[in-house]
């Protein structure tokens, strides 16, 4: 009995007494296999390369890489989603430096599979705009205009290269019109059947890109908003997710995570395949930069921002700071 009234003789409170308590009955639960780390490689350097606007994060050497991909597996980490920065003069408009054998991209899938073998999924990025000198995710036309259909000859041919130098799984991230039925095509009649598809499902025109742009050294020249979503949608992320799970999508995703979790809770409600969410580089940078200033606790909000995602449905989160959440989540 409280001196203020009677209290219902439920209280929450009691269920939030202890850590171990609150342990026992909590709700959503982090693991390290639920993390993926994007790594970035850039050809042509012998250090790794610091990215100013995501302070920790760097473009790595081939050796670096392997270092932070055999780091991952140590961690309990589940996968690695690269992406190659190739020389500037190897850029031109087909990106033809990204269906090259032995460009950096496939270089380093080869290195990266030698190093950890099936210890962990090798994701690989497969769009054009790291490797064109436009700068956009696809051909252009005479125009101007990002080409759909003969973009997706472009990716049809990314695909088996990116099989061959050993993906585990391909990320097409374009957003281009009917992408995922040409790739998963693609890879079956190649001899590629066991290669699964990572749709970008929903992928918005978005603000929080801009220091990954930085972070692969892009060229690029206007906008992707002919092709990338409208922030303001969400019945268009849903007519995306039956698309790409019609054309054959092994897992999907959303992308940024946190200022998208309704979109996110929607996909996952109505998804019969993993759920993807990729925490990008402006939400990256937001958090380290706020914690640099000493407005925010860094560690407590990075592990908060992972759980958001993960209580919002998604199974499967690509984070810059993978490796030391999940080194922390073993503690």
């Amino acid at each position: 009995m409280s001196t203020n009234g009677s209290f219902p003789g439920t209280r929450p409170r009691r269920l939030r007494t202890t850590p171990v308590m609150r342990r026992m009955v909590a709700e959503t639960r982090l693991h390290p296999a639920d993390l993926v780390l994007p790594a970035f490689v850039r050809e042509g350097i012998t250090e790794p390369v610091g990215i100013g606007s995501m302070p920790g994060v760097v473009q790595h050497t081939r050796d670096t890489l392997k270092k932070a991909a055999a780091e991952a597996v140590a961690a309990g980490v589940s996968g690695i989603m690269l992406y190659g920065v190739p020389e500037e003069s190897k850029k031109d408009n087909l990106g033809t430096v990204g269906t090259d054998p032995d460009g950096i991209l496939q270089v380093a899938l080869r290195d990266v599979r030698a190093e950890v073998g099936d210890d962990l999924i090798v994701m690989s990025d497969l769009c054009l705009d790291e490797f064109t000198d436009h700068g956009h995710c696809g051909v252009l036309d005479a125009r101007g205009r990002v080409d759909n259909d003969t973009t997706l000859e472009r990716y049809a041919e990314m695909a088996q290269v990116q099989a061959d130098a050993g993906a585990h799984v391909v990320g097409p991230s374009g957003m281009m019109d009917g992408q995922i039925g040409v790739i998963r095509d693609a890879l079956d009649q190649t001899g590629h059947g066991d290669v699964a598809v990572l749709a970008y499902t929903a992928k918005y025109a978005s603000a929080f890109f801009g220091p990954f742009r930085e972070a692969v050294g892009s060229s690029l020249k206007g906008d992707r908003k002919t092709y990338q979503q409208d922030p303001a949608n969400i019945k268009e992320s849903l007519r995306e997710l039956a698309l790409d799970l019609e054309e054959g999508a092994d897992m999907v995703m959303v992308k940024p995570a946190g200022p998208y979790l309704d979109i996110l809770a929607r996909v996952a409600d109505e998804a019969q395949v993993p759920v993807a969410a990729y925490q990008v580089s402006g939400e990256y940078a937001m958090i380290e930069a706020a914690a640099e200033r000493g407005w925010i606790d860094r560690d407590r909000t990075i592990m908060e921002s992972l759980a958001g995602i993960k209580r919002a449905g998604a199974s499967v989160i690509l984070t810059y700071w993978a490796t030391e959440a999940a080194r922390r989540l073993a503690v």
